[in-house]
């Protein structure tokens, strides 16, 4: 039996001026899809994988018209040609938006069903970030979210809608999706599933997987940085019988609305210069400081010098900021040299709205992997060292820093592009502040423009009824019986 395999997988903010382009993706195709660790678990008795395109970008701004059509022609090329297959499997994320469309996903999965056909059974994998669409719903036969933020169940999320989709071939046995809109749109700040209610929600669905019709259950957070009609929360379940599933996805539904107002930030939450206050009583190192709304992970530009420029304000000593976006700025630090002095702007090479900070600089170290793009430089400005990028990036590991000869753990105040913590920076630090800056994913989420989202949600609105109504995929509906 073959299996198809691609996709297309980013997160974009719709506040962002800044579109993605070709060049942002790290794209895998053929052979090198198959090779890729990312899907090294595609490995089955008697189970032929096909790959195709796959396509994945730091989360950012809107992607470019041209840059969506140019991948999604190419996956299609390569599906057809990849034809006859017996199931086609699609690593998404599911908050991708793309300029002038509505619902991308949606359109590239239908695109994708409209050359498999109707038989052939179709599987997905998604973020739990990612927004869902009815279109989206009426295209699937499994679906598969991961149940973690931090993301840690990536691979395993991946595994579970792959092996459904092997166990629906070699049973005969086709499954259905039903969902239960939520109408609830919080950022994945507030719904850590390290922190209550929402780890003893994600915690249950293994009772609601191990119920008889019932194969998997999920709970969309969705992705608020998207003022689009299909942003919302929503419960997603794949089962065998119809009655089984609809029930799961509105208990599943109920709890979260249910809970919604326990909801709240995991580490200690302000504005920025009451957390710098906190930081500079701190007594214990270090103090981990994530610059929330420029979160490249989140959609955020990654430009801004906000944190930086009150820094320098208070003539701050001991800071590591990780890093800011600037390719100008890494450029004049290449050509100035190791040990150079220069006049450097810093930040707001992007994002129109982003304020620079105007320094004198000390170029201590620079980074050359070979591409323009990849280049790095840390500088140091009075007693704060910056990490300047040519290209947006989060600096969420430890060997981000080990390669460029820096110590997180040694420094009193460590300031990072984040929003919650990744699972290697959260262990040390000592202790995680949170500020709400400004940028384009805001954590002020009450205050975001909201011109296209469905109303009412909470937290725009706060004073609605609501009960849970769940419906089938068009595919599953027009079946007789509690599955195909």
């Amino acid at each position: 039996m073959r299996i198809a395999v691609g996709g297309i997988h980013t997160e974009c903010s719709t506040y962002s001026p800044v579109l993605m382009t070709i060049e942002d993706f790290c794209v895998l195709r053929d052979a090198d899809l198959l090779g890729a660790e990312y899907f090294n678990f595609l490995d089955a008795d008697g189970i032929e994988h096909v790959p195709l395109l796959h396509a994945r970008a730091i989360p950012g701004g809107p992607v470019s018209r041209q840059a969506y059509q140019t991948f999604k022609a190419e996956f299609l090329a390569k599906l057809e040609a990849a034809l006859p297959i017996d199931g086609l499997y699609l690593a998404m994320h599911g908050a991708m938006n793309v300029e002038g469309m509505e619902d991308a996903e949606g359109d590239w999965i239908s695109a994708a069903r409209g050359v498999v056909g109707s038989d052939c059974p179709v599987a997905a994998s998604y973020d739990l970030h990612g927004n869902v669409s009815q279109r989206i719903i009426d295209q699937l036969d499994i679906f598969a979210a991961y149940r973690t933020a931090p993301h840690i169940d990536v691979r395993e999320t991946m595994v579970r809608a792959w092996s459904m989709l092997i166990e629906t071939l070699r049973t005969g046995r086709r499954p259905g999706v039903a969902w239960a809109k939520v109408p609830v749109l919080l950022p994945g700040e507030c719904t850590s599933t390290e922190d209550e209610p929402a780890k003893s929600i994600y915690l249950g669905f293994s009772s609601f997987d191990a119920k008889p019709g019932v194969l998997d259950t999920n709970l969309m957070i969705g992705y608020v940085w998207a003022d689009e009609p299909r942003a919302t929360a929503c419960a997603v379940v794949t089962g065998v019988d119809k009655a089984s599933a609809l029930k799961a996805a509105e208990e599943i539904a109920l709890q979260y609305w249910n809970a919604r107002k326990s909801f709240g930030f995991g580490p200690q939450t302000g504005p920025l210069e009451e957390m710098l206050d906190i930081a500079e009583r701190a007594t214990t190192s270090p103090v981990i400081l994530a610059d929330s709304a420029d979160n490249p992970t989140g959609g955020g530009v990654g430009d801004r010098a906000d944190v930086l420029r009150a820094l320098l304000a208070r003539d701050w000593q001991g800071a590591l900021i990780a890093g800011i976006t600037d390719r100008p700025a890494v450029e004049a630090c290449f050509a100035a040299g190791e040990g150079a002095s220069l006049a450097l702007r810093i930040g707001g090479s992007l994002d129109p709205a982003s304020a620079p900070a105007d320094v004198t600089a000390t170029v201590l170290r620079l980074d050359d992997p070979g591409a323009p793009a990849g280049r790095q430089a840390v500088v140091r400005v009075g007693g704060i060292e910056i990490v300047l990028s040519s290209r947006r990036r989060p600096y969420h590991n430890i060997e981000d820093f080990q390669r460029l000869g820096l110590d997180p753990k040694a420094v009193r105040l460590l300031v990072v592009k984040s929003g919650y913590l990744s699972p290697e920076l959260a262990p040390i630090a000592n202790p995680n502040l949170m500020a709400v800056t400004d940028g384009v994913v805001s954590q002020d989420i009450a205050n975001l423009a909201s011109n296209r989202r469905a109303r009412p949600t909470f937290p725009f609105d706060r004073d609605f009824e609501f009960t849970p109504q769940a419906k089938l995929s068009a595919r599953w509906d027009a079946v007789a019986g509690p599955a195909d």
